[in-house]
């Protein structure tokens, strides 16, 4: 797919630059040709000379660089890539795109140019955190910026959170998705998946069948179609998809606070299975069996996200698609669900016992709008979110 494509990667200054150079590998393995531009802090983690044996072309490093500018080298530079990759993009990076910095050459070539960007945010947990980080993140993505990753895991520094680059693989995929030209290119999808787990005690805790494959083939399916998805997920059984952003979350309340953050987007899909409600007062240590008799455990409501989201103001996606997962009634209880909850679309389908559904490859569907029901045959679960994918694209154009 990327055969002569033409990419222009920045290199910033982060312990996750090693992974450019993979990333360079992976994408002159694919035909692309790789013009990369090393940042000075990125000079202190990776060679010029490793860089420019593995991109096959000169590195550009000064924006002063006599020869270079005396054609406008930073001009040219931003404008003849189809793609513009920032990996790492450093908190730093970041700052200066949301605020049209221009004091290198890396940020005067993202400052200057008309092509589209794709940013793979690297940095300490704290950083990607900081309310600064998020407002940036968040002004970027309103400009058009779109991102893949950063995701969950141990950290140079010792700590544990979100903050890892994206794996190259991971990049390509969504670099490849960008360039694609699909019919969602450009547009920014939440999607929620799996179930959550709400605590009882440090070992137990409350959950559901929800396996998390029909919201995984629905991101899966948009960023196929060129989305920039952002994958909110619980503890599901089947691994995410490549080419998007995960978010990995346990309880309800975690969830809602992801949403959040991952908001503003042009679309949200509801796919995951929300626990109602949580124990009132998780305990800190082990349940007991007690000569006095079982214990009892009270319970308090969890966040309506899909509710929450559907009520927005000026920050509700344009789109809203929930899901409704019945045992009885399902037309019935589907289409009081979406009265109530407000959201544009509910897809609706039986997870009753023989069904199958919960855990199975199928899955047998109702979309739910303002004009009425749609049933669909039974198809797999790859099929439906393929269905519905072509479904979101045709509403956001």
């Amino acid at each position: 797919m990327l055969t002569g494509k033409h990419i222009l990667l920045i290199i910033g200054g982060g312990i996750a630059a090693f992974k450019s150079l993979d990333l360079i590998r992976r994408l002159r393995e694919r035909g692309a040709e790789v013009t990369p531009v090393l940042t000075l802090a990125g000079e202190a983690f990776v060679t010029p000379l490793s860089v420019s044996a593995l991109a096959g072309r000169k590195v550009y490093r000064d924006l002063f660089d006599l020869t270079d500018e005396a054609e406008m080298g930073h001009i040219q530079l931003s404008r003849v890539a189809d793609l513009l990759v920032v990996a790492p993009a450093t908190a730093d990076l970041m700052a200066k795109m949301a605020s049209g910095l221009a004091n290198d050459l890396a940020s005067t070539i993202l400052l200057a140019t008309d092509t589209p960007v794709l940013a793979a945010p690297a940095m300490n947990v704290r950083m990607w955190q900081h309310p600064a980080t998020r407002r940036n993140h968040a002004q970027l993505s309103d400009d058009g910026v779109r991102f893949v990753g950063p995701n969950d895991g141990d950290m140079a520094c010792g700590e544990y959170g979100p903050g890892r680059m994206a794996e190259p693989m991971e990049i390509v995929a969504a670099i490849e998705a960008q360039l694609a030209g699909g019919p969602l290119s450009g547009k920014r999808v939440l999607v929620t998946s799996g179930p959550t787990h709400e605590p009882i005690d440090p070992v137990r805790y409350i959950a559901n069948r929800s396996s998390g494959a029909q919201g995984t083939a629905i991101a899966r399916a948009l960023s196929a179609l060129g989305a920039e998805v952002v994958f909110v997920t619980g503890p599901a059984d089947v691994p995410p998809p490549e080419g998007v952003t995960v978010v990995p979350v346990e309880t309800a309340r975690q969830m809602r606070e992801a949403v959040e953050a991952a908001l503003p987007a042009d679309a949200a899909v509801f796919a995951a299975a929300v626990a109602d409600w949580r124990v009132q007062g998780a305990r800190d240590q082990k349940l007991k069996k007690s000569k006095d008799g079982l214990p009892t455990l009270a319970f308090e409501e969890n966040p309506d996200i899909l509710k929450e989201v559907s009520h927005l103001g000026a920050g509700r996606p344009k789109l809203v698609v929930g899901f409704a997962a019945e045992t009885d009634d399902v037309l019935a209880n589907a289409t009081a669900k979406r009265q109530r909850k407000g959201c544009d679309w509910i897809v609706a389908n039986d997870v009753s016992g023989g069904s199958g559904v919960m855990g199975g490859a199928d899955n047998t569907v109702t979309v739910i709008d303002e004009a009425g029901p749609e049933s669909w045959p039974k198809m797999t679960k790859t099929e439906v979110a393929k269905r519905l994918a072509a479904r979101i694209a045709e509403a956001l154009n």
